[in-house]
């Protein structure tokens, strides 16, 4: 076995069922994309912890929001465990940037020492099975709003979309210059088309011209039947083309992920695609991106 890979792992999430504030992983339930039966269950950090089983040692993490019911007791529930792991934890926590209500959320979230920012699933498509909310928040004005808050409060946001949305993205995130972007799952190419893959990278092309976007390379197994080396390779390839090593950073999405791929299989295919990298920049991919972008230095053990 060849010496234990060390990790920044900038998204995963925790739930705990006993908190009342993930219904949706109460009970199994199937999508197109299979069943989530194996994750349906409590998924907390000492869980987490042992996937790595020895060949992946993971430094640091950053939890995820997981659509809670409460964004606020969500970002408490985790607080109380950062305070308690024994790995630095950041928490990007929910909330609705359009609401009136997001000033004062915002507020008392930050008074939290492990939150770093927000996410807000802006994923919408033609297909309503993949479809998250009701409506077209990129082209909300509060929306905008909201991003700009953060920018100003020195908080980040996680940008999770499809390609197709990718151009307007742009465009919002060029107007709020002092918000930085973090794109997640690779900006998500789900038209497995040759027209689909034409405008997924070009829409990232278009994301990464920004000085204030990066990207995680996540979540690449979600949408297929499994992760491996051979249907990962491009992706990472292309993202990186995109973005460049200094504004990326791998994730494991576990659990999500778990359903198709082994902990330390998904991080060893990273591994082995970037074999002949240098070591600086692998340095960055598998840790030092994360740490900048989450400032594990500010706030986290």
């Amino acid at each position: 076995m060849s010496d234990t890979l060390k990790v920044v792992d900038p998204h995963i999430h925790l739930w705990d069922l006993r908190t009342g504030l993930y219904p949706h992983f109460e009970k199994p339930r199937r999508t197109r994309f299979g069943s989530n039966a194996a994750i349906a269950r409590n998924y907390l950090l000492e869980e987490f912890l042992e996937e790595g089983q020895g060949d992946v040692e993971v430094l640091a993490a950053v939890h995820v929001e997981a659509f809670p019911k409460d964004a606020l007791k969500e970002v408490e529930s985790l607080q109380k465990v950062a305070d308690g792991s024994p790995i630095p934890l950041a928490i990007v926590g929910h909330a609705d940037l359009t609401s009136p209500g997001f000033p004062a959320l915002l507020d008392r979230q930050a008074a939290l020492t492990a939150f770093r920012g927000i996410r807000q699933v802006v994923n919408t498509h033609p297909d309503p099975e993949l479809s998250v909310g009701s409506c077209d928040l990129i082209a909300v004005p509060a929306f905008l709003d909201g991003l700009k808050l953060l920018g100003d409060r020195g908080f980040s946001f996680d940008l999770q979309l499809y390609p197709h949305q990718m151009d307007a993205a742009a465009r919002l995130a060029s107007q709020a210059p002092q918000t930085q972007f973090i794109l997640d799952h690779a900006g998500m190419w789900t038209d497995f088309t040759l027209d689909g893959w034409k405008t997924w990278k070009a829409g990232m092309r278009k994301l990464a011209a920004l000085p204030n976007m990066g990207v995680k390379i996540s979540g690449l197994s979600m949408r297929t039947s499994t992760a491996s080396v051979e249907s990962m390779r491009p992706i990472v390839f292309e993202t990186l083309e995109a973005f460049g090593p200094a504004r990326a950073m791998f994730a494991s999405n576990f659990p999500v992920d778990k359903l198709k791929a082994e902990y330390p299989a998904l991080w060893r295919a990273f591994d082995t695609i970037t074999s002949d990298f240098s070591s600086g920049e692998r340095g960055a991919l598998f840790r030092e991106n994360a740490l900048r972008y989450y400032r594990f230095s500010q706030g986290t053990r």
